[in-house]
């Protein structure tokens, strides 16, 4: 790989330091930003749908996450939606004076399909208000010296989309994905330049498809639900739903496979097109805990690489050789889709960096299939999973909620842990926080908060207030205040300057 991104959220953490505790050098109580390269990028992350809100103004169409939200909200815990998350569609100037008083040096948003495309497609129709949000956006991170890091797909398709041909599920797809990142690329490649074209793919096919937690909501149509395994921060490892409709040991494979492709071919059109223009990078990110055997078996042991296959190598593995991890080949067999000569050349090699989205560690156990057992995407990897989830106590106060030693201690860790890796050898650019902002955390809703700001969604202002995590990346970027150059431009053109 040529390079690689972070993205670290605010997980327990079970770390066995050597030497009684202490991490050396880079230990929680010394690790500073020093320590790494000045070009080393700290950033922090959101995506459309988690916090703009806005769901049907300025233009935009309706999302499979409005849709989903909206007529199943027994699927969303608390029965809640993104409809005005946190409201970033009208609050985007504070958030902006928020990332630029913590010193980060970048924020990656994503962009939504439906708000610039709301009939899915070019030849429905531009959203012009959707273009100059986004380019308002980017205009004022630049200004205020933050470069925009954007996502094209974060998991909110077009509904028009899906009702006409399935979304994901069709070859048709691809197509409509690539004629909307080139609409991407050709309004703010410009300023952009670092694109990722999928987020978390693994999601879309496992939740959307595998276990119907996710839209569009497919899934097994069996009467005996069983226990999904928890591969996401917003997936407690609740029952998968009963569906209306699906095939878990098709669909999810299918899915993916036309993820892949639509990001290869919008990798495709970029490189020809835009790169050598506009200077940027492209990529994908993609989710992988890491596996650790329950047991010293040999079973467990391969169980836990297996986990990793069939997790962050169902993606990865495609654009870096051309094909599946052997393994997936070998258990799903001709389930699993093939890539033409033509396909092989075009997802080969179709990325200038790699994202890794990594929240929290698992047990792996060998679980073979029984005989008998209906072939599904969770069956299929043979493995059986357990973790440790984050305590959500609703009780506390403002000021209680804001103290996080917690999450200050999983930062510190890992950032050991990446600057021993880099020592080591291996290419790291950047480390993204997920996330920037408490905010709508899918099938989870507002139940969890995993924000460096702790926002209030209770009085009616949602108010974003700054937890202790905030104020100690604060101090350890160590950026000196300032005024944000946009607010001491405008004093200088009300005021006068003092300068002579």
């Amino acid at each position: 790989m040529d390079s690689l991104m972070i993205t670290g959220t605010d997980g327990q953490a079970h770390l066995d330091y050597p030497g009684g505790g202490h991490a050396g050098r880079y230990s929680q109580a010394k690790i500073k930003r020093s320590d790494f390269p000045e070009d080393f990028v700290f950033g922090s992350a959101t995506s459309a749908y988690q916090v703009e809100g806005a769901w049907a103004t300025g233009g935009k169409g309706l999302s499979n996450w409005d849709i989903f939200s909206m007529r199943t909200p027994g699927k969303i815990k608390g029965g809640t939606n993104g409809c005005v998350a946190i409201d970033q569609y009208h609050l985007w100037k504070e958030d902006v004076a928020l990332i630029k008083k913590v010193g980060l040096d970048s924020y990656r948003f994503s962009i939504s399909w439906s708000r610039l495309l709301p009939g899915g497609r070019l030849n429905a129709g531009i959203n012009k208000e959707g273009i100059k949000y986004y380019n308002d956006l980017i205009d004022y991170l630049l200004a205020e010296g933050i470069e925009p890091c954007v996502t094209i797909f974060h998991w909110d398709l077009p509904q028009c989309l899906e009702d006409e041909y399935g979304g994901f599920l069709s070859d048709r797809i691809v197509a409509d994905f690539v004629e909307y990142a080139e609409l991407c690329f050709w309004e703010f490649g410009d300023r952009v330049k670092k694109w990722l074209t999928l987020n978390e793919p693994f999601n879309v096919a496992y939740q959307g498809y595998g276990t119907g937690t996710m839209p569009p909501g497919r899934g097994s149509t069996s009467a005996e639900p069983k226990k999904s395994t928890p591969l996401h921060r917003s997936m407690s490892g609740a029952p998968s739903e009963i569906c209306s409709e699906g095939n878990p040991g098709t669909e999810p494979y299918i899915v993916a496979h036309h993820l892949i492709l639509s990001h290869a071919a919008a990798v495709d059109i970029y490189r020809k097109r835009y790169q050598t223009h506009q200077g940027g990078k492209i990529g994908m990110t993609n989710i992988s805990h890491w596996f650790e055997p329950l047991t010293d078996t040999t079973a467990d042991k391969e169980a836990a690489i297996r986990a990793v296959d069939t997790t962050l190598g169902w993606f990865v593995a495609p654009i870096v050789t051309g094909d599946y991890p052997p393994v997936m080949r070998k258990l799903i067999g001709d389930r699993l889709p093939t890539f033409s000569p033509e396909e092989t050349k075009l997802v080969k090699g179709s990325y200038d960096f790699l994202g890794i989205q990594y929240y929290t560690t698992n047990y792996a156990a060998n679980s073979p299939r029984k005989p008998g057992t209906k072939p599904d995407v969770d069956s299929d990897r043979e493995v059986a999973t357990s973790r440790v989830d984050e305590d959500n106590n609703t009780t506390k106060t403002i000021a209680e909620a804001r103290i996080d030693e917690t999450r200050i201690k999983y930062h510190q860790d890992h950032l050991y842990y990446v600057k021993k890796a880099m020592d080591e050898g291996v290419d790291v650019k950047g480390y993204y926080i997920w996330s920037l902002f408490d905010n709508f955390e899918w099938g989870e809703g507002y139940k969890v908060r995993f924000g460096i700001f702790y926002v209030d969604f209770v009085n009616g202002h949602l108010t974003r207030y700054p937890k202790t995590s905030a104020i100690w990346f604060m101090n350890f970027l160590g950026k000196k205040p300032a005024l944000l150059k946009t607010q001491a431009e405008g004093n200088e053109q009300e005021y006068g300057s003092n300068i002579v």
